[in-house]
């Protein structure tokens, strides 16, 4: 299994701080971000390789830091070559960059690089393995309200029934954690996904179009896990990590 963290974005919604650093390297509780998702990664022994894709204007930043990192695993830095938040690929367009890039064949970890959680990664791999199938893992903030902010599913049976970006009405209080594993069958179907026009931003949208194909197997933790997209969400997950 080959790993993938999503660090490309360019995080207007934390300006100033993002400016000129990127989002995953930020410190929460005296490190960067990346570094607590490497560490539950790190512990897989499934995951052989460990891909970090970003941009252009943030590639120097990512592989200084990488000097500096006494890394567990293979780890490489992939320029997707984009410079502003205006030509960015998306989620699933860095994804395919990524497989093309290092010729991916393999089933494969996906981890958006702005989650912050204490959530044991061998559970929902155990599923996958388990099934063969594509994997989710989900986190119930048991909030309607606070639901419409982020990727909702709904489940029957731990299988994905409905995935929906931010919808008025949810249908449940699952969200989407940003965490997927896909077998490697499923590279080919996310070429296709790209190839029919469909919008390669948010890998929640490729989520409600691949459950109607192909089964997705859910995983619900009430570990903590923040989702770091405001100032708010950071200064409260540096203080709770910090009294922890």
């Amino acid at each position: 299994m080959e790993a993938i963290i999503l660090a490309a974005g360019y995080a207007t919604r934390l300006y100033p701080l993002t400016k000129n650093k990127p989002k995953p390297l930020l410190e929460v509780a005296g490190k960067p971000m990346m570094e607590h998702i490497l560490g539950k990664i790190e512990t897989l022994e499934e995951v052989e390789r460990i891909h970090i894709v970003t941009n252009n204007k943030f590639t120097e930043h990512f592989e200084s830091w990488l000097k500096g990192y006494d890394a567990k695993k293979p780890i490489d830095i992939i320029n997707d070559n984009t410079t502003s938040n205006e030509d960015r690929l998306g989620a699933l367009g860095d994804i395919r960059h990524t497989i093309n890039e290092k010729n991916i064949e393999d089933d494969t970890l996906v981890i958006a690089g702005d989650n912050l959680f204490e959530i044991n990664l061998r559970e929902p791999i155990k599923l996958f393995q388990k099934f063969g199938h594509n994997a989710i893992v989900l986190y119930d903030v048991k909030d309607l309200e606070l639901a419409k902010q982020y990727g909702v599913v709904a489940i029957e049976n731990n299988i994905v029934k409905n995935f929906e970006e931010k919808p008025k009405d949810p249908k449940s209080t699952l969200i989407s954690t940003g965490i997927y594993m896909f077998p490697k069958k499923t590279i080919s179907l996310i070429n296709k996904y790209l190839s029919q026009g469909n919008d390669p931003d948010k890998t929640g949208d490729f989520i409600e179009w691949l459950h109607k194909r192909e089964e997705i197997y859910a995983h619900v933790t009430q570990d903590t896990w923040y989702d770091i997209g405001n100032l708010e969400q950071l200064e409260k997950a540096n203080k709770e990590y910090k009294s922890e």
